[in-house]
């Protein structure tokens, strides 16, 4: 990245933050009314009180748990739902329905059924994250594994390889693109899930101290915790997609020798051999007819039958 898109990045949210501490500071009444908000330098000061309290770590701490058991359980369970729907028409009939009708119903709404179906709070909390960032997972890995390219799997098993060996040396390395992007999403909505259940039933937590310093009307305290929500929901993702690079590194980029072609799963042969067949010689008339056997290679390996998909 060149020093000017560097500078322009960090010159962006100063730029903000100085028209916001300009517009709250003169008390701008244009519509918005702006004399409400608190002033930059107010939200600072309550930062650095609310830093050096044990509270405002130990909801850090709550959250960050939530967060992290939320998302790796819907990214365990998303992947492989995902596969399964893709790979398996039995599985495509059962699940994909039920996907379909559940996933347009949004996670906060299912605060009530949380507090029916679990015994504590904090598993109720756990379980919206993980339904949050349970569907982008899974329709992302769906369409992932279905994009993939047939070819790489029957020469797997036109080498002996059975249906393990394509899953693990095929499917999920081929689909570790599509599966981080819905991971990077997943990141976003279960933050957003999170904080909305813990300001409904949540005892500990940025969401629940943030709606508690709401009812008692300490507007710089809530913008200490969006502030702190944003910083938190930036750093978890680019931490996603850190680790999405780090994992799929093997992929060709486009600068590599031209534009990149299709991906190819790791440690998988090419997908087709040079011919090295000849032209037919010409007759009198046209091209002399030939055997099509005699154009194929002297040794031939036997293919099986491809295993159905159940």
């Amino acid at each position: 990245m060149s020093w000017g898109r560097r500078l322009v990045r960090v010159a962006s949210p100063l730029a903000a933050l100085g028209v916001w501490q300009l517009l709250t500071s003169l008390d701008v009444n244009l519509w918005l009314r702006f004399e409400q908000f608190p002033t930059v330098v107010e939200v600072a000061s309550a930062l650095a009180d609310r830093i050096g309290t044990e509270t405002y770590w130990q909801d850090l701490g709550h959250s960050l748990r939530r967060i992290a058991l939320g998302f790796l359980l819907a990214a365990v369970l998303g992947v492989a739902a995902g596969t399964a729907v893709a790979r398996s028409r039995w599985a495509a009939d059962v699940l994909g329905p039920l996907v379909e009708v559940v996933r347009p119903v949004p996670a906060i709404a299912l605060v009530p059924v949380a507090i029916l179906l679990l015994p504590t709070n904090e598993q109720g909390i756990v379980f919206i994250t993980c339904a949050a960032a349970f569907f982008p997972v899974l329709v992302s890995t769906r369409h992932a594994v279905r994009a993939l390219d047939p070819a790489w799997e029957e020469a797997v098993l036109t080498l002996g390889g059975g249906r393990f060996r394509v899953l693990f040396s095929v499917v999920l390395p081929g689909a570790l693109p599509g599966v981080f992007g819905g991971l990077s999403v997943g990141i976003g909505v279960a933050w957003i899930c999170v904080i909305s259940a813990e300001m409904i039933s949540g005892e500990y937590g940025v969401g629940y101290r943030t709606w508690q310093d709401y009812t008692v009307v300490d507007y710089p305290g809530v913008f200490v915790g969006m502030a702190t929500i944003g910083v938190l929901g930036r750093l978890t993702s680019t931490a996603v997609e850190a680790l999405g690079r780090r994992v799929t590194a093997w992929l060709p980029s486009a600068g590599e020798g031209g534009a990149a072609g299709p991906a190819r799963p790791s440690g998988s042969a090419p997908a087709s051999a040079p011919r090295t067949d000849t032209a037919a010689p010409e007759g009198p008339t046209g091209p002399a007819p030939t055997d099509s056997a005699a154009t194929r290679s002297s040794v031939a390996l036997p293919v099986p039958d491809k295993e159905p998909v159940t």
